[in-house]
Parts: structure tokens; C-alpha cells; sequence
């Protein structure tokens, strides 16, 4: 699929630098794309999940992909903001749903994931970006001492 000859054409014109390729849709192509990118000399990859789409401006995040994904033999990165996005919810920006990033990263780390991505601001609401799935930087240490503990429990 496309995603393998992605992640296959920059392991060669990337060699040693880490690859992205979203998982859940595509778990059987990704095995055989780890596998090309792990082949052509390249160890430094990981896969990362961040939701799909049924359409009406949400995107889903199906824990169960997680230790499936964590089976493949490479780390896997949840990133939570992005899963919360609402494409096309928005009025001309993009539509997100911050409020639930605490309970999402906990779910994901308590599934097994090796690492969380987050859009972290000062002032989500004045982010240029990505502003309303963004964390509060001031909710950063608490989240992550939070998601140590789940990782610990885990992992036990």
C-alpha cells in the first residue's frame, strides 16, 4: 500500500532517522512496512497512532490496536491531541476536543503504548494551531506524573 512504499522510499533517502506511518487502519500493511524499513539497515522506527475516520467530523481511536500494534516489535506513540481533532468541524480552523486528552493518554498508556505525543501551548486558545485540542502547558507535569504511574502499573 501506499504507506509502505512511503515508509520504504524514506528509510533508503533517510537512513537512521525514525519514520511515521498511521497504524490502525492499515496494521497488516504496517507489519510489512516495519519490516521493509527494518530490512534496508534502518532499526530506528516506530509507528505511531493518532485515530481514523467514519466520517461526521471525528476521529477514533480503537485501544485495541495498541498492544496489536506493540506485537509488530517496535515502539508505538499515541498521539493524543491529533486523535481528538474534529476534521472539517471547525469554521474554517480545525475543531478538537481538549477536555478529554487526560482520559485518552491514560487509556493509551494504560494499553501498552510506548511513548504519548502532545500539542502542548502557554495559551491553547491563542495557539496558532492546532488550539482546540492543545494541552494547557501549566497541565503538562501533573498529565505526565499522572501517566508515569499508569506506564508503572502497566508494565508490572
Amino acid at each position: 500500500m501506499a504507506e509502505g512504499k512511503w515508509l520504504e522510499e524514506k528509510a533508503s533517502a533517510h537512513g537512521g532517522k525514525a519514520e511515521f506511518c498511521y497504524a490502525t487502519n492499515y496494521l497488516i500493511d504496517v507489519k510489512h512496512a516495519v519490516r521493509k524499513v527494518t530490512e534496508s539497515g534502518n532499526a530506528k522506527v516506530f509507528i505511531t497512532e493518532r485515530g481514523f475516520s467514519f466520517g461526521y467530523n471525528n476521529l477514533v481511536v480503537d485501544m485495541r490496536a495498541f498492544p496489536m500494534m506493540r506485537a509488530l516489535g517496535v515502539p508505538v506513540v499515541f498521539d493524543v491531541t491529533h486523535s481528538l481533532q474534529l476534521p472539517g468541524g471547525g469554521d474554517g480552523v480545525t475543531a478538537g476536543l481538549a477536555e478529554y486528552i487526560v482520559p485518552l493518554a491514560s487509556a493509551g498508556v494504560g494499553a501498552g503504548v510506548d511513548g504519548v505525543f502532545l500539542e502542548v501551548h502557554e495559551n491553547p486558545s491563542q495557539a496558532r494551531s492546532d488550539a482546540q485540542n492543545a494541552l494547557a502547558l501549566s497541565a503538562l507535569e501533573p498529565l505526565l506524573v499522572r501517566l508515569l504511574r499508569i506506564h508503572e502499573v502497566a508494565r508490572a
